[in-house]
C-alpha cells in the first residue's frame, strides 16, 4: 500500500521505518525543515519504563490546587476560557481514581516494556548511535511522603514485569555517587536496572537516514492544512509547501502522528481527540565539573523533572560533547510556546541544589515543547472510525519511551496484522487488551 505519515516527530520517523519493514510505500510530512524539530528535538532523553505512573493518580488533585497560580509549580493548570482544556481537565479527574490509576499503570509498563525491548534490538540490528546510556534510571526522594507513595506503584509495576526496585538513601548514593551532596535530605529511592538514556533527536535523524536509504520519502518544509474525506473514508491530505503551494497528497492509508496538533486535524472529521498540550521544558548545559555530574539517569519525582547525561564521543572531525539535560514539569496553557524564565530559572536552582557546580549554567540553553497529552497518559495507538485512518499520537511525557513500540505495532495494524502486545489499541481488541473507541464530535 501507499501510506502518507502525518508528522516527522519520534513516533512519525518509527511508524515510517516499521511500515517500510512492511513493504509498504511511505511518505512522511512535516512542516519543519528537519525531522524530530518539535516535541521530539530536547527532551529529557529517558527510555523510562519505570516513569509508570500517570499525572492523574489518587494524590494529583490536591497537588494542582496547591500548585494553582504558582509560576514554579511542577504542574501548573494555568485556567484559560477554553472549553477544551476545561473538558480535558474533567477527564484528567476522573482518571485519578486508584482502580484507573492501576488500569493506566498496567498498560504504560506493557507497552513501555515491549518499546524499550524493540529500541533494544533495533540498535543491534542497525547499530544506531543516538549518546545511549544502558546505566538504569533511579527515581530519587527528598519527601518521606513522596517514597512512602512511590511504594505501591513499584510493586504493581513488578509484578508487570518492570523490575523497579526500592532502594534505601545509602544504596543510592552508592548507584549514584553525585548524590552524595544531598544524602542527608534522601528519603530513599527506586532503581531500575534496565531503563536507558539517549538523544532522542539524534536518534530520529539517524533512523530518518536509514529510512531514506530504504525508499521512504520525507516531504519537509509541508504544512498539512487539513484532511479531506469522501465517502467515509480520508481522500487526500491537502498541504502547503514552504512557497505556499497549494498541492493535495493522496495513499492508500494515512497515518496521524502530529502530536498536540493531532485533535486539531482531526476535529473537522468528526473525531474528538482527547488531547491537550502540556508544554514541558528542558535545560541542557555543558558539563564543568565531572566529579560533581551524574551518570546514571535521575528522576526527581518531587519535582517532576528528570536528569540525562548525554555524551558524544570525539570523532577524527569532531571534539565530542558533555552535556547535561534536565527536562520535566508541565504547563497546561493552549498551545502558547512562550518560554517562561521563572519556570527555566526554576530548572536550574534545582539542579544547583542537587549537583552544584556540576553543569555550567552561564551556558545552559532553554527549549520548550508541546507534549501531546491525553488525561490518562495512555496514548492513541490504532484505527480511527475512518477505515483508511490511523492514529499514534497522544504520548504526552513517555513519547521517547514508547516510540519503537508504538511504531511497530502500528505498522502492524495498518497491514491488517495482529500487534504483539498486549496493550488497550484504540478501534481493535488485542488479545487481553480492551479496544477503545474514539466519540464523535
Amino acid at each position: 500500500m501507499k501510506v502518507i505519515v502525518l508528522g516527522a516527530g519520534l513516533l512519525g520517523v518509527t511508524s515510517a521505518y516499521f511500515l517500510r519493514q512492511q513493504g509498504h510505500d511511505v511518505s512522511v510530512v512535516d512542516r519543519q525543515a528537519t525531522p524530530a524539530a518539535e516535541t521530539s528535538f530536547a527532551n529529557g532523553g529517558q527510555i523510562s519504563v519505570s516513569h509508570a505512573e500517570p499525572w492523574a493518580n489518587p494524590s494529583a488533585p490536591l497537588k494542582v490546587l496547591q500548585w494553582l497560580g504558582r509560576e514554579d509549580a511542577p504542574l501548573l493548570f494555568r485556567l484559560r476560557a477554553d472549553m477544551r482544556q476545561w473538558l480535558w481537565g474533567l477527564q484528567f479527574l476522573r482518571e485519578c481514581t486508584p482502580a484507573r490509576t492501576r488500569r493506566n499503570i498496567a498498560q504504560i509498563v506493557r507497552l513501555g516494556t515491549y518499546s524499550r525491548d524493540t529500541l533494544q534490538q533495533l540498535r543491534r540490528d542497525l547499530r544506531l548511535a543516538y549518546d545511549e546510556r544502558t546505566q538504569g534510571i533511579l527515581h530519587f526522594y527528598t519527601s518521606q511522603k513522596e517514597f512512602d507513595g512511590a511504594e505501591a506503584p513499584a510493586a504493581q509495576m513488578r509484578a508487570l514485569g518492570c523490575d523497579r526496585r526500592v532502594i534505601s538513601a545509602d544504596e543510592a548514593v552508592r548507584l549514584e555517587p553525585a548524590l552524595r551532596h544531598i544524602r542527608p535530605q534522601l528519603a530513599g529511592a527506586t532503581y531500575t536496572a534496565e531503563d536507558e538514556s539517549g538523544d532522542a533527536n539524534r536518534f530520529a535523524r539517524e533512523l530518518v537516514r536509514r529510512c531514506e536509504a530504504d525508499g521512504v520519502r520525507f516531504l519537509m518544509n509541508n504544512t498539512v492544512t487539513a484532511l479531506r474525506a469522501v465517502g467515509g473514508a480520508i481522500d487526500h491530505v491537502e498541504a502547503t509547501d514552504h512557497e505556499g503551494r497549494f498541492q493535495r497528497l493522496r495513499a492508500d492509508a494515512y497515518v496521524l502522528a502530529m502530536g498536540s496538533l493531532s485533535p486539531v486535524l482531526a476535529r473537522p472529521l468528526g473525531i474528538a481527540l482527547p488531547i491537550y498540550p502540556a508544554k514541558g521544558y528542558s535545560v541542557t548545559m555543558p558539563v564543568k565539573d565531572a566529579a560533581m555530574a551524574h551518570q546514571v539517569s535521575l528522576t526527581d519525582d518531587e519535582y517532576k523533572l528528570v536528569f540525562s547525561r548525554l555524551t558524544t564521543p570525539a570523532t577524527a572531525s569532531s571534539s565530542g560533547t558533555d552535556r547535561l539535560r534536565i527536562a520535566g514539569t508541565a504547563e497546561f496553557n493552549g498551545y502558547d510556546r512562550d518560554l517562561n524564565r521563572v519556570r527555566c530559572e526554576a530548572i536550574v536552582r534545582r539542579v544547583e541544589q542537587l549537583f552544584p557546580g556540576a553543569g555550567d549554567a552561564s551556558q545552559a540553553q532553554f527549549w520548550t515543547g508541546l507534549r501531546p497529552a491525553t488525561p490518562s497518559n495512555v496514548p492513541l495507538i490504532g484505527r480511527s472510525r475512518l477505515p483508511n485512518l490511523f492514529l499514534n499520537t497522544g504520548h504526552g511525557t513517555l513519547g521517547w519511551t514508547h516510540a519503537c513500540g508504538s511504531g511497530k505495532s502500528i505498522a502492524h495494524i495498518v497491514s491488517g496484522l495482529q500487534p504483539e502486545v498486549d496493550f488497550a489499541f484504540t478501534g481493535l481488541r488485542a488479545p487481553g487488551g480492551r479496544g477503545k473507541a474514539l466519540a464523535a464530535a
